[in-house]
């Protein structure tokens, strides 16, 4: 891992145990997915984007619209899917086939026994294997900027 990808998952690692709480970003006291990201976010860089706006358990899942992936791809570089999955890698997956993306993950190790970071509802942040089931669920791959202005 390279120092930029040691300090995410480090960032990452350092919320395990926040219990979950939805809408929250406050390390010890409650996140969920998006919050351990802006959490993560605000470690590297002092600050977060853009503040989300409020935002229900189901996201935008009546409406259809991918609003956690445009906003992933406003402030996230993009990674191609053939790309290498790298440590600190922002995994962003779907929770059922016909659903939008509204799960979000840090890659927290690689090879025979990958694992990924997240704040899971009923379990707050913890790092979980990544098997077939939670990787056939990840559509996009994204690493947080270099640097941000």
């Amino acid at each position: 891992m390279g120092g930029h990808d040691t300090r995410v998952v480090e960032a990452a690692r350092a919320w395990i145990g926040t219990p979950y709480l939805h809408q929250a970003s406050r390390l010890g006291v409650g996140a969920d997915c998006l919050g351990l990201i802006r959490g993560i976010w605000r470690d590297l860089y002092g600050h977060e984007p853009e503040r989300p706006p409020p935002y229900s358990r189901d996201w935008s899942e009546p409406s259809g619209d991918e609003r956690l992936w445009l906003a992933a791809r406003r402030h996230l570089m993009s990674k191609p899917r053939e790309a290498d999955w790298v440590c600190g890698d922002v995994l962003l997956f779907r929770m059922r086939s016909s659903a939008v993306a509204k799960h979000l993950g840090i890659l927290s190790d690689t090879g025979r026994a990958p694992k990924f970071v997240h704040a899971y509802s009923g379990h707050g942040v913890i790092e979980s294997p990544l098997g077939a089931a939670w990787r056939r669920r990840v559509v996009a791959r994204f690493e947080f900027p270099e640097e941000c202005e």
